[in-house]
């Protein structure tokens, strides 16, 4: 009932999920990811403590393919089980029971995992497989975005759509460098999940990451009195009052020498 992509970036620094399903809040149940350990996508009738067991096998050292042989052979219906895994070095493991319902199937490569449950055929996964091979260098979270995207529109879930997920970590790579937790995005309900999910995502990259050099502008005297003028307009009276309150506190330079340009567009009314 579920196809999703578990893979590792290719410099090793990041590990994420992404899942499309016919099937309510599918985030809540199918991946799972841990920096510098791996992640797991549990799903067909999904036993949900593979997820915490996986993990703990790959951080006692176990591979990809030795943690998901010890999930099977431990599991009172493996039979019924879909999962991938990849572990810190990129090593990718996949297991299909063989009574998950038609079609159901799975890939593996260099540090990707990718599989699907109630599909409307092989060329789900294919389409899948062929759009992560063909985006290296971007960003992992695209990447998966991208190869959901693929599956979706290769047919994705036989039954329909109702939601997705996207789950990538990445050492302090959470906000304000608090945790791992780099994007961690559900559409539980929705006629075009995969398509919320987009544009979730580049909310994510707004409120949540820091600007690039390329994207600051400096706050030259100019700017400064425009700024102040535009911020007590809306009944504030600085910009790190605004700031606080619209939640651009990574795209502004608390010391005021710089301002994203994208917030300073959102801030004049022209959003980009």
């Amino acid at each position: 009932m579920t196809f999703s992509i578990v893979a590792r970036s290719d410099d090793g620094e990041s590990w994420g999920v992404a899942v499309a399903s016919k099937f309510l809040a599918v985030g809540s149940a199918v991946p799972a990811a841990v920096a510098k350990v791996g992640a797991i996508a549990t799903q067909a009738e999904a036993n949900v403590a593979w997820k915490f067991v996986a993990l703990a096998h790959l951080d006692d050292g176990a591979t990809a393919e030795v943690a998901l042989a010890r999930l099977v052979e431990e599991d009172d219906k493996p039979e019924h089980r879909q999962a991938g895994i990849v572990d810190s070095d990129g090593n990718a493991a996949t297991h299909t029971g063989a009574e998950c319902y038609d079609w159901a199937g799975g890939v593996t490569g260099p540090g990707y995992a990718i599989q699907g449950n109630i599909l409307t055929g092989p060329e789900v996964v294919r389409a899948m497989e062929l759009s992560w091979q063909g985006s290296a260098g971007r960003p992992i979270e695209r990447r998966l975005l991208d190869a959901l995207r693929a599956g979706d529109e290769a047919g994705g879930d036989r039954r329909g759509r109702q939601a997705a997920a996207l789950l990538v970590v990445r050492e302090d790579a959470g906000y304000g460098a608090g945790d791992d937790v780099a994007v961690d995005l559900r559409v539980d309900d929705h006629p075009a999940p995969v398509g919320e999910l987009a544009r979730l995502l580049d909310l994510n990259d707004l409120y949540l990451t820091a600007s690039t050099e390329d994207e600051k502008v400096a706050i030259t005297p100019e700017l400064d009195d425009e700024i102040a003028g535009l911020v007590q307009a809306q009944g504030h009276p600085d910009l790190r009052s605004w700031v606080g309150s619209e939640n651009y506190e990574m795209r502004v330079d608390d010391g005021g020498t710089w301002i994203d340009r994208r917030v300073l567009a959102i801030l004049r009314g022209d959003p980009q």
